[in-house]
């Protein structure tokens, strides 16, 4: 899982597990990485899939002299990071993945390119494996706008939506470039204020979708009255080239935090019995309470996100409530350690303050949180100065 060793001026990794986060890191730190063994036990597909293959594609267009080097059988290859640029870019993203797979590679290097970011992404706009291009909108943008100094040009909107497992959506997304992100404290925990969401539906009758809010309704109104769920309907081309429909749950907080949760039907290829609106309407509510329920400033899936932000922000302390830390933040910080060789000091939080009596407990209520705390590394954006 960790880094294997070194040789020469690489970091060497073994198989093919949060490849990913070394991507991300190895193009922002400039250290050239080595992955070898990638899918060796896989007798009938071992070596890179093709969404992987595609993500090192995407890399190579917003950079500017990387070099990837893969071998014949795809089961090892090498990377060296080039400058961040930008600019405008249009990539097919591969409909193994969802588009929010590489979205989310963007939405870490934009701020780092030489050039305003301006990317049009054509694939599959909501999938089970990636998170979705309504949950990257709902959650890991207001995450960004928090460490940005200002957040003018910062955009994502869907053209056309795009299901499993044909695709056909088109999303759009700018990101301004700065020299360098702040810091931030962000410690309170703070009410959910409201609900919003989109129920989406392509190739199918709009009633799936209705029915879908109905039940999501029935479900967050026990929660809070400000609820409002609105309908997507994509018709002819618009509306990709699969059929499909799903929701995405949003709770804001007072302070602006997103807590986001989505659920989608299955597929045609997907065995066992076909989806049913009203259970995907009350799947969204549950998931959405249990993220708001983990708490913090930021849901579950982007607390990797906010890591990445604070440790490369100015040189100064960043503090950050999250709720219990998901496995991929845990690799995340160890990846962090060593391209960055940064440490964060986690803390149990159980309040507001250091000391906290019993009756003011309920502060920090549903699951234990944790304070992340270190000091930015003071990350400057050597692409935006050069010539």
């Amino acid at each position: 899982m960790t880094c294997a060793g070194k040789e020469g001026s690489f970091l060497i990794y073994n198989g093919s597990n949060f490849l990913k986060q070394r991507l991300i890191l190895s193009t922002l730190s400039g250290k050239p990485i080595a992955v070898r063994e990638i899918r060796t036990l896989d007798e009938n597909n071992p070596g890179l899939r093709e969404y992987e293959t595609n993500l090192l594609q995407l890399l190579d267009k917003i950079t500017n002299g990387s070099r990837t080097r893969v071998d014949s059988s795809g089961q090892s290859f090498t990377y060296q990071p080039g400058l961040l640029f930008g600019g405008t870019i249009h990539h097919d993203c591969s409909t193994d993945r969802g588009i929010g797979y590489f979205l989310d590679v963007l939405v870490a290097l934009g701020p780092f390119c030489k050039k305003l970011l301006h990317v049009t992404l054509t694939g599959v706009t909501n999938s089970k494996e990636s998170p979705s291009v309504d949950h990257i909108k709902a959650s890991a943008l207001p995450t960004l706008k928090r460490f940005l100094l200002v957040d003018d040009g910062l955009e994502l909107s869907v053209q056309k939506r795009g299901m499993m497992p044909n695709g056909g959506g088109e999303v759009t997304f700018r990101c301004p470039v700065r020299k360098s992100l702040k810091a931030i404290q962000c410690t309170k925990q703070s009410m959910v204020k409201r609900i919003r969401g989109t129920a989406y539906c392509c190739k199918v009758s709009p009633a799936m979708a209705n029915r879908a809010v109905e039940h999501a309704k029935g479900v967050m109104l026990n929660f809070l009255p400000d609820v409002y769920i609105n309908t997507d309907q994509h018709k002819g081309k618009r509306s990709g080239n699969s059929p499909g429909y799903g929701i995405n749950l949003v709770a804001e907080t007072t302070d602006g935090t997103m807590f986001s949760a989505e659920a989608l039907c299955k597929t045609m290829e997907e065995e066992g019995n076909p989806s049913i609106p009203e259970d995907l309407g009350r799947s969204a509510g549950i998931r959405l309470l249990d993220e708001i329920y983990r708490g913090g400033c930021v849901d579950s899936t982007f607390q990797w996100l906010a890591a990445l932000y604070m440790a490369l922000a100015q040189k100064d302390v960043s503090k950050f409530l999250i709720g219990p830390l998901s496995q991929y933040t845990v690799y995340f910080l160890q990846h962090l350690r060593e391209f960055f060789a940064i440490t964060f000091k986690l803390e149990n939080a159980n309040g507001d303050d250091d000391e906290v009596d019993e009756q003011d407990e309920d502060k920090l209520s549903g699951s234990n949180k944790v304070m992340l705390t270190c000091v930015g590394i003071g990350y400057s954006n050597f692409s935006k100065r050069a010539n």
